[in-house]
Order: C-alpha cells, then structure tokens, then sequence
C-alpha cells in the first residue's frame, strides 16, 4: 500500500511554475493529477472530494451532509465555510429581489458564522469583480486559518489545491491578478520551511 508523502509534496509544488502563469501544457488539473500520483488511495479520495466540490452542479445538500461527516477536518472545516458563504449569498439576493430568505439555501450548519459581516461587506462591494475578489478573498484567508499549524500533512496539501482553485479563476477573469495570488502563494509555500528542518525523500 502507499503511503502519502507530504513533505515531498509541498516542497515540490512551488517548483511546478516560478513563471506565475501555468507552463506550456500544465493546468489545475494537471497540478492536481500530479499531486495525487503522490498519495496514497485513501488521499485521493479526500482530493476527489475537495475537487467535486469546485463543480456548482455538485452542491447539494447530500454533498454537503458528506463532506460535513468526513473524517477530514480541512473537509469539514472547508465545506462548512463554503456553505455558510453560500447561503449567505442566497440571502443577499433574496433580499434584493423580495424573495423568501432562506429560498435556495441548504440550513444544515448550526454554528455561528462568525464571518457574516465581513462576508455582507463583500456582497455590497461596487462591482462585479469587486465582489468576487472579496469573497474568494474570505476564502482564501479561511483557508489559511484552518491550517495555520498545518505544515507536512494532507490538510496542506488540501490547502494548497483549494487556493490554487482560487488562482485557476482569476488567471480567467483577471490576470495579473491571477499570477499576484500565485506569488502569494508560492510565499506562503516557503514560509512553512522557515524554521523547520526538512530531509528530502531518498531513493530506496
């Protein structure tokens, strides 16, 4: 059976584009398909669903029950998060359009959501663009407070392809935006040496 690799993992990511733009043939997919090559079965699972729920068609409330009893905490965590932000979305449009409040929302989160207001801020920004780059923003700063003492585990790697999801969107929309949040990421990558002694994986 394999066993998952992290440290050679996220110290090989940062190396995949120093160009802060996907190199000729590479893709979020092709990230992610290199990364899973690394982990164990079990991992990859994990992966396929933190993938599955990029995809909107994929956000049900049966989704949300699984991800929400996974034995992941970024899983958890993550989910819970991403359906309060999208609840909170739905409401906000509710309330624009004099709809019922909680049409089209999924009520299955119980804990408070201690980014609500931050979250509204986003909502009520000027613009389109604006918008979105507040709330991937939130999400992206989610993220890192779930695995602030995540350093050479799968919650890092999860981490890792999440905020990459969040880069993959903006290389779309915006470029120069787009590469900005990968520098930022690729920082944030190298930071998690700082201090820490690493042996790289030898040949057996």
């Amino acid at each position: 059976m394999m066993n998952s690799n992290y440290e050679y993992i996220i110290s090989s990511l940062p190396a995949l584009s120093l160009d802060w733009k996907y190199g000729e043939g590479a893709s979020f997919d092709s990230y992610v398909s290199w990364i899973k090559s690394q982990l164990s079965a079990s991992d990859c699972r994990k992966v396929d669903m933190l993938t599955d729920g990029f995809k909107d068609g994929n956000l049900v409330r049966e989704f949300y029950e699984k991800a929400l009893e996974s034995n992941c905490r970024f899983i958890r965590e993550y989910f819970t998060f991403d359906l309060n932000v999208r609840n909170g979305k739905a409401r906000f449009l509710n309330k624009a359009f004099g709809r019922p409040e909680d049409q089209d929302t999924i009520c299955i989160v119980d804990s408070e959501f201690e980014e609500a207001a931050a979250l509204d801020e986003a909502l009520n920004a000027g613009d389109l663009l604006s918008r979105e780059r507040g709330m991937d923003q939130l999400m992206w700063d989610k993220i890192s407070k779930i695995t602030i003492f995540d350093y050479f585990d799968l919650d890092a790697v999860l981490a890792f392809i999440a905020k990459l999801k969040i880069i993959d969107r903006w290389l779309a929309l915006d470029e120069e935006a787009g590469r900005e949040m990968f520098r930022r990421l690729v920082d944030e990558v190298r930071e998690t040496f700082s201090g820490v002694t690493y042996s790289a994986p030898t040949d057996k």
